[in-house]
């Protein structure tokens, strides 16, 4: 029996990696001769560098830059084999911005889209540029900015000026008495890059559905900020876009990121669904070869799940290749029921009502137990347990 088991992280408890490791665990416990393969995945938020890492075998990396208050901070990245567009696998690095300028570094009372910049991520470009690197995936889920992206292009050599000629630094205070944009020296190595953006947010930069009015909110932004950051924001693109003859404020994805999507779209990059590009990294369709069985699952599921979340990305996959997928996640949410459209079965591996304190401090027990009775149900290993055909379905 084979299976691949390829989750979503459980928010706030378990990384994806925990989560395959411990179905894994629990498959062992059952039938110690199942072959299973580990695909743990990630949709460009907290968690795409540890699950490319371990999923496509690379190696983990730290690197000293500034993080999103100002502060110095080693922030870790990856470096994999990937072969992006067919070609030559060679060596790709793997960044992401919850690491980088994380929402979840900036404490809760410190919280101000004006005293934050994206500046890190392009540091760590920089860094990476000098080693020969020229290929990236970066994950931009997760993020505590809202500068679109100013810090990130000003660690890359473009010049932000006010009305007396004085550098901006590019955080989000610095878009409101921004009065030239230098884009002369850019970084030119970038020309030689293949950038791929992970991202599921659709929103443009400016406007009602964009980064400041979408997402600013969370991240400190008061009612006014908002106001101004949107105005300050497209301002900040039109200068842009009239230095290179290129029109991207209302891409869908530019507002990623507190518009750090748009930002990097200026230098290049391609904007794609964040599994998908996760899931091809990885290698997960041929990995998924000979399998009888894909498990995913995520903290959370519900009626949303349908609409593009990871799972049902991996049970698209799964279908294509004709194998039916599981789906174990922490609970199962509203309309939950429709879930049995594209999973074979659904678990919730909450045993009995508990506050979510208790749901998270016993997720790895919870998972573990769940997952073996659902082990126990599918693997005809000889041990007593049932038929697949009790949930594939005959023919």
């Amino acid at each position: 029996m084979k299976y691949v088991i390829a989750p979503d992280s459980f928010k706030e408890s378990l990384t994806a990696s925990q989560v395959a490791q411990t179905i894994s665990d629990a498959i062992r416990s059952v039938n110690p001769d199942a072959s299973i393969v580990r695909v743990p995945m990630a949709d460009g938020g907290e968690g795409t560098v540890e699950a490319l890492i371990e999923a496509a075998q690379g190696t983990l990396h730290a690197a000293d830059v500034t993080g999103p208050s100002g502060e110095r901070c080693s922030a870790g990245y990856g470096k994999i084999k990937y072969a992006i567009n067919g070609g030559a696998e060679r060596g790709t690095a793997v960044l992401e911005a919850a690491t980088l300028f994380g929402l979840s570094m900036i404490a809760n009372d410190k919280r101000d889209p004006y005293l934050t910049t994206t500046r890190g991520m392009g540091e760590l470009i920089v860094q990476l540029l000098d080693q020969g690197i020229r290929s990236f995936i970066i994950g931009l889920g997760g993020s505590g900015t809202n500068d679109g992206g100013m810090g990130l292009l000003a660690a890359l050599g473009v010049r932000f000026l006010d009305e007396k000629g004085n550098l901006l630094a590019g955080y989000g205070r610095d878009l409101a008495p921004l009065h030239s944009v230098d884009m002369e020296r850019l970084d030119a190595r970038l020309s030689e890059c293949e950038i791929l953006v992970a991202s599921d947010v659709q929103n443009p930069l400016c406007g009602k559905e964009g980064a400041s009015a979408v997402y600013g909110p969370q991240k400190g932004a008061t009612p006014d900020q908002v106001e101004a950051l949107d105005r300050a924001l497209n301002r900040y693109a039109g200068m842009l876009e009239e230095s290179t003859g290129s029109s991207f404020r209302d891409r869908p994805g530019a507002g990623a990121a507190g518009g750090a999507g748009f930002a990097l779209l200026m230098i290049g990059a391609k904007i794609m669904p964040g599994a998908e590009l996760i899931g091809s990294a990885a290698n997960l369709r041929s990995k998924m070869n000979g399998a009888d069985w894909v498990i995913t699952g995520e903290g959370k599921s519900d009626n949303q799940t349908l609409f593009g979340k990871l799972p049902m990305y991996v049970a698209r996959l799964a279908k294509e290749s004709g194998i039916r997928t599981l789906l174990i996640s922490g609970s199962l949410g509203s309309q939950s029921e429709q879930l049995g459209k594209e999973f074979a079965a659904c678990f919730a591996c909450v045993p009995r009502p508990m506050p979510l304190s208790e749901c998270l401090e016993q997720a790895e027990s919870n998972l573990y137990q769940t997952a073996i009775n659902v082990i126990r149900l599918v693997d005809g290993n000889g041990h007593g347990q049932s038929s697949p055909n009790a949930l594939r379905g005959k023919g």
